[in-house]
């Protein structure tokens, strides 16, 4: 594997960045999680207008142009021969020294783009579904720092997700400070009951997910629920008929229980599996090209 920091490429092995880099002392960065489809980048635009609202958020200058950036992704893909492939893209404050004031990131912001492939969840997951837990640990509140931000803070969503591990679940659910449905530790969440599909409005402390809104126009331009965004109580998803969760990382993927209560049949739904279906259809046919 080639990975891409700074302008060059360089071995896996040999790819290093500084131990003064406030990415690694602090958190003090944004990523995006992009995928590859048969030689096409899937909502790369989407990905990188993000990537620029999160640097504006955070008082953060992305090293290039948003448009290279995304050349920089594509040749990454290219460089390692892929046509399938999970994406990372992570820019940093930079190097800096051991104190907390961003200015003394003087060398600018650093860039690094790894390809490769990723399993969140364990084999047949995709047929079988998951089990999920309600974890202890809340989402942070808006007030606190803005969901809208794909920031490099990720420890609350580390420590739900060990949390998970530990209760014999792949996956966990984050409440809101009102314990309201938030989302998962990687994935935004949806259910279905009485053929309407719901989901948790961005208030309810979320990150605007690609995948998630991909998931909101296939609902609306493909299928016949009805979608309706609005908060939504723990006990909601276990009267559900169906469930599922989004990301790039995870695609679509169903949840069969929760908290011990089996969720429908048991098994991905037939809302979930269509939507599955339009998803891979709508990747494979559509995207930014790599070769």
């Amino acid at each position: 594997m080639k990975v891409y920091i700074d302008g060059a490429f360089h071995e896996q092995a040999d790819a290093k960045i500084s131990v003064f880099d406030h990415g690694v002392l602090y958190g003090d960065g944004i990523f995006e999680g992009l995928r590859a489809y048969g030689g096409r980048i899937f909502r790369l635009e989407e990905h990188l207008r993000r990537l620029q609202q999160s640097a504006e958020a955070i008082f953060l200058k992305l090293p290039m142009p948003p448009r290279e950036i995304g050349e920089a992704v594509i040749e990454t893909v290219r460089v390692n021969a892929l046509k399938d492939a999970y994406i990372r893209l992570v820019v940093t404050r930079g190097v800096g020294d051991l104190g907390l004031d961003m200015r003394k990131c003087r060398t600018g912001a650093g860039l690094f783009i790894i390809a490769d492939h990723i399993e969140l969840y364990p084999e047949g997951a995709a047929e079988k579904g998951l089990t999920v837990i309600t974890s202890s640990i809340r989402q942070r509140s808006p007030d606190q720092l803005s969901p809208a931000i794909k920031s490099l803070n990720y420890l609350a969503n580390v420590l739900a997700r060990a949390e998970a591990a530990r209760a014999g679940a792949q996956e966990a659910i984050l409440l809101n400070r009102e314990g309201f449905v938030s989302e998962c530790t990687g994935d935004n969440i949806f259910f279905v009951y009485d053929g309407a599909v719901y989901t948790p409005p961005l208030r309810a402390g979320i990150l605007e997910g690609v995948t998630r809104g991909t998931v909101l126009e296939l609902c609306r331009d493909e299928l016949n629920n009805p979608v309706v965004e609005r908060l939504f109580s723990p006990a909601e998803l276990t009267r559900a008929q169906e469930v599922f969760l989004t990301g790039t990382g995870a695609e679509i993927v169903a949840a069969t229980a929760i908290d011990g209560h089996k969720i429908g049949s048991g098994s991905p739904g037939p809302v979930t599996r269509k939507i599955i279906e339009l998803f891979r259809r709508l990747a494979a046919s559509t995207g930014t090209p790599v070769y």
